[in-house]
């Protein structure tokens, strides 16, 4: 898909590796995240629809978790899957989801996913807040990539945000919905220049189904999107 040499993708690995212990205020709504009450609210509700469509899904058997982060939906597909292999850029955050889960049902491998390829298919493929931070030039090479982990009856499921300026952090600027790069700040101040698309879900369904994806893209409240599909 690109190179490392790209300074963008350099910058959003960075970041992501110098933000891990401070990741889960994002999720979690604290610090310059927690835009009050009724904001969180929201974005909670959000997180509960997601997280039952996933538990209805049930991504069972092998499950390929791209970008795992921290664990916070790793250990929402452990209690679904025999096992699952988790690839993230970042050794710190595979650190914290390592403690978060401690369970030897989960394998993890450290690589630069737009560099990555599979050596075998899984059973599901699964990815959180990850789309969003695929340059749009290589869309189409990355659900590519996608396809060449699944086996014939093997199955996706991913969720991302919406475009929603409250939801961001208090001293974040979000651009324009069409925008596709951000600058993100660390709670030191150090900011940072990463990928940043926003998808429509009837647009991004329509796109997937396109490339041949039988897929349902749908909204969680103002929060997120989240598509099941199969091959």
């Amino acid at each position: 898909m690109t190179t490392p040499a790209d300074p963008v993708i350099r910058q959003q690995i960075e970041y992501y590796r110098q933000r891990a212990p401070e990741y889960d205020e994002w999720f979690l709504r604290q610090g310059r995240y927690d835009r009050g009450p009724k904001s969180n609210r929201q974005w909670f509700d959000a997180v509960e629809i997601v997280r039952c469509s996933l538990d209805v899904f049930a991504p069972a058997g092998h499950v390929l978790e791209l970008a795992p982060g921290t664990g916070l939906w790793t250990e929402r597909l452990l209690p679904h899957a025999r096992r699952i292999t988790a690839v993230d850029a970042s050794p710190e955050m595979i650190a914290l989801n390592r403690s978060r889960l401690r369970s030897d049902r989960v394998e993890y491998i450290q690589a630069d996913l737009f560099a990555w390829q599979p050596q075998q298919t899984y059973d599901t493929v699964f990815f959180s807040f990850w789309l969003s931070h695929v340059p749009p030039e290589h869309f189409e090479a990355f659900w590519g990539m996608v396809r060449s982990c699944l086996a014939k009856t093997s199955r996706v499921f991913f969720v991302d945000s919406l475009y929603q300026p409250d939801m961001t952090a208090r001293d974040h600027r979000l651009g324009e919905p069409e925008e596709t790069t951000t600058v993100r700040r660390l709670n030191d101040g150090r900011a940072f220049q990463i990928v940043k698309v926003f998808y429509d879900p009837p647009a991004l369904q329509q796109r997937l189904t396109n490339l041949g994806w039988k897929i349902t893209v749908s909204s969680a409240g103002e929060c997120f999107l989240f598509g099941k599909s199969s091959v």
